[in-house]
């Protein structure tokens, strides 16, 4: 709490007073916090971001770069919250209503209007993110080969998943041929959407944004881990026909679904190897913790997940042979 006053007071004015904040849970380099500030007769609903104590070093330019991808991105018509003020150690922005935990979102009979609109909704979201200038990204943002990358943390893992590896070769063997390379959000997926009833009122969590093939946003988002138990294919809350014709009517590129199927099957993958990861953590003692623990129960569900996907739609076992 001592930390706030004095932001607050940089923003507002020294008369600025906070009648209420709130921890919100998560993150371990970054705190939120909720808060209202009041000023004269106005009172503020407010979300602040900042780096835990010591951490500034590593997450303040983090910090300032997703400010300007909020901006940017509403600029874009894409619905963020207002960014109030920001520097390399904060951001404070607006707090918009709503829901953010997927099962309630799935379940509540509160949304039950909004999920019959939340599929076309992320699909005209993603129009809007992948026309932001790229220029908005940071400037050491590049558009890297994401099996590479995946393929040398889970070397780097060190632990022997022969499914992982098949999917990655499979992968590997009919990559599509999208040259398109737009600004990616990189973890758009229900739980980094803010629900009303009214359906999205808010995307989250810019700090993974990079440059990419714009498909890899529509195939994360399909990914079944992000369902919660639902059998809709988009978010839990939709179907691929609403997302792609809604894309497209919104400005995105047409849809290959054979494409789409691929990204989807590659977010699969990379989530299981994220598991990997953070079980790993637990294990070998770099944080320990009951929930990273657990979630290496989910390593053997993306396995299962990626056999069945490759059985349904299957890949050619062998590269295909260059023309040069």
């Amino acid at each position: 709490m001592s930390r706030l006053q004095p932001i607050v007071e940089e923003v507002f004015g020294a008369g600025a007073s906070i009648p209420f904040s709130a921890r919100l849970p998560g993150g371990a380099s970054r705190e939120t916090w909720a808060l209202d500030v009041v000023t004269g007769s106005e009172r503020h609903k407010l979300i602040l971001r900042l780096d835990s104590p010591g951490a500034a070093l590593e997450t303040g330019a983090g910090l300032a770069a997703e400010a300007a991808l909020m901006r940017a991105a509403a600029d874009a018509g894409v619905p963020v919250p207002k960014v109030v003020a920001a520097d390399g150690s904060y951001i404070l922005m607006s707090r918009v209503p709503g829901e953010s935990i997927p099962r309630k979102i799935l379940r509540d009979d509160a949304y039950a209007a909004a999920r019959a609109r939340l599929a076309a909704q992320c699909g005209q979201a993603l129009a809007a993110i992948h026309r932001m200038p790229p220029s908005c990204l940071p400037q050491e943002a590049v558009a890297e080969d994401p099996l590479r990358r995946w393929r040398d943390v889970l070397d780097l893992l060190g632990e022997p998943h022969p499914v992982f590896e098949l999917a990655l070769r499979r992968l590997a063997a009919d990559r599509p041929a999208g040259t398109r390379r737009t600004v990616v959000h990189g973890d758009f997926r229900n739980g980094n959407l803010i629900v009303g009833p009214e359906g999205i009122g808010a995307v989250l969590d810019w700090e993974l944004a990079h440059l990419g093939d714009p498909l890899e946003d529509l195939g994360w988002l399909c990914v079944k881990a992000w369902r919660f138990g639902s059998p809709l294919p988009v978010g839990g809350f939709g179907g691929y026909d609403e997302l792609i014709s809604s894309y497209e009517r919104a400005g995105g590129h047409p849809v290959d679904r054979d494409a789409l199927r691929w990204w989807e099957t590659f977010g699969v993958l990379k989530w299981g190897v994220i598991c990997v990861m953070q079980t790993m953590r637990h294990l070998r003692g770099g944080a320990r913790s009951v929930e990273l623990a657990a979630i290496g129960r989910r390593v053997c569900e993306n396995e299962w997940d990626l056999l069945r996907m490759l059985g349904e739609n299957p890949l050619p076992r062998e590269p295909r042979k260059s023309h040069a």
